[in-house]
This record gives C-alpha cells, sequence and structure tokens, in this order.
C-alpha cells in the first residue's frame, strides 16, 4: 500500500494521531500524560506550534496543530522521540513506543477546524469512557469551555473566537456545539486520499501545486513514487468537481 501524502506547507493546519506499539498504552498514568504536555508546549515554542486541540487516550492522542513555519516533521520527530525517550528511561525499557508513521490529515482552517476540533474532544464520549467531555481530564475541552486554566501547551483564543468576542458567551456557544456532535456521523468519511480534509477547491488547489512540486524530502528518491497513483486520481472526485483553479503558497512538498 502507497504510504500516505505528507504535505507541509507555512500555515498548514493538521489532524495528528500517533497510536502505540502493538496496540499498547503509550500513557500508564496522569503523569505520563502531563509528561507529554510538558514536552509538547516546549516543541510548540521552538517550532512556533499552534495546539488549538488535544485529547491523551491509553494508547493514543489526538492533536489539533497549527504549523506558522511549515515544519511538521521536524516537530513532530521532537514530539514522539523526546516522549518515547522519557517514558523509555520511566519504565526501564528500550525500543519504539509509537507504531509506525504518525498519522497526518491536512485540515482546511475556514471550514472543517472547528469540526475537527468537536471530534478531538469527543473521542472519550466516543470510546464509552465517559459520558459527557468534562468527564475526561486529558482533553483541551475542560478548558475551551471555561472550567479550568488552559494548559500551556493549547491555544483555545482562535476556537473561542469563531463564537463571539466576549469570552463567557463564546464559551457557552462551545459547549452546545460540542454537545451536538455527540453521536453525529464520523467526518473522516470526507477525507480525500488519506489526506486531505477540506472543500473540493481546497483540494482541487493542493493537487495541481503538489503535480508541479514533486520532491519529497523525507522520501529516499528512489522510493518516492513507488506504487503511488497518479495524484489527480488519488482525489479524482473532488479534481473533477472543482473547476477553480486558484495559487496556493509556495513551500509545498508531498
Amino acid at each position: 500500500m502507497a504510504r500516505p501524502l505528507r504535505i507541509e506547507y507555512p500555515g498548514a493546519v493538521y489532524h495528528l494521531t500517533s497510536r502505540g506499539n502493538e496496540k499498547k498504552p503509550v500513557f500508564k498514568d496522569d503523569a505520563d500524560r502531563e509528561a507529554f504536555l510538558r514536552i509538547l508546549a516546549h516543541v510548540n515554542k521552538r517550532y512556533h506550534w499552534i495546539c488549538h486541540a488535544y485529547c491523551l487516550m491509553d494508547n493514543h492522542y489526538h492533536l489539533l496543530v497549527e504549523t506558522p513555519d511549515g515544519n511538521l516533521a521536524l516537530g513532530m520527530r521532537q514530539l514522539n522521540g523526546v516522549y518515547t525517550q522519557a517514558f523509555n528511561k520511566r519504565y526501564n525499557r528500550t525500543g519504539h513506543l509509537f507504531q509506525g508513521r504518525y498519522k497526518a490529515i491536512l485540515i482546511q482552517k475556514d471550514s472543517h477546524l472547528l469540526e475537527v476540533c468537536r471530534y478531538v474532544v469527543l473521542n472519550p464520549v466516543r470510546a464509552r469512557m465517559v459520558e459527557l467531555p468534562e468527564g475526561w481530564k486529558w482533553s483541551s475541552y475542560r478548558a475551551t469551555s471555561g472550567k479550568t486554566t488552559p494548559h500551556p501547551c493549547l491555544t483555545i483564543d482562535w476556537v473561542l473566537g469563531q463564537f463571539g468576542k466576549k469570552r463567557d458567551k463564546a464559551r457557552g456557544e462551545y459547549r452546545q456545539f460540542v454537545k451536538w456532535g455527540i453521536g453525529k456521523d464520523s467526518l473522516w468519511n470526507e477525507v480525500k486520499g488519506q489526506t486531505l480534509l477540506g472543500e473540493d477547491d481546497f483540494v482541487s488547489n493542493l493537487v495541481d501545486h503538489l503535480s508541479r512540486h514533486k520532491e519529497v524530502p523525507e522520501i529516499p528518491k528512489s522510493q518516492r513514487y513507488a506504487s503511488r497513483p497518479n495524484l489527480a486520481v488519488l482525489f479524482s472526485d473532488a479534481v473533477q468537481r472543482d473547476k477553480k483553479r486558484e495559487p496556493i503558497g509556495s513551500g509545498l512538498y508531498c
């Protein structure tokens, strides 16, 4: 099976997931989760990331991250690498902690970011670990809804700003928005090519740009296109539906 595309550019927003090797826990207790959030805060500062939402489960995590400098791979290498070192040291173990590559879905910010924020904080509810999102301590829901102080790794301004300028009113509308999402159909049915979540013109513009900029720094040249379908085939539905072609910022790679 072809490896999913990795797309980076300044301002890109991603839903990120990384799972434990052999489905084993990557967080055994609250101390592990707190250590992970501290490392995430360091990564945010070093690489200028903006974390809009997070949820730490037992054997995986979800992050919603914006990368103003277009440096997803660098930050993820630091995040998973440093946390693995800390985890291994604490439990006197060696070897991989996370299963293979992390999963990154590129999100169109203006049309889908709020939906993904809601998806992230509702993970414990879908997993039937709690009845309501505020029952799970290790997500960004309680901080964004005003029930706790945000962790240094979290930025809540953009999310709450979508619900108005008055903070108390925005928090109330955010809580209602998340509540409405309980039981809603999965938004991942809309993902194109295992990689993109957005409107057709967003996908089409990316396909058009990537088709003209095919270098992939993460992958050896001999392996870059092995078993990979043509980009237009990967995203054929969106490309056929969209007739617009607007230039997109430079610095992308797949």
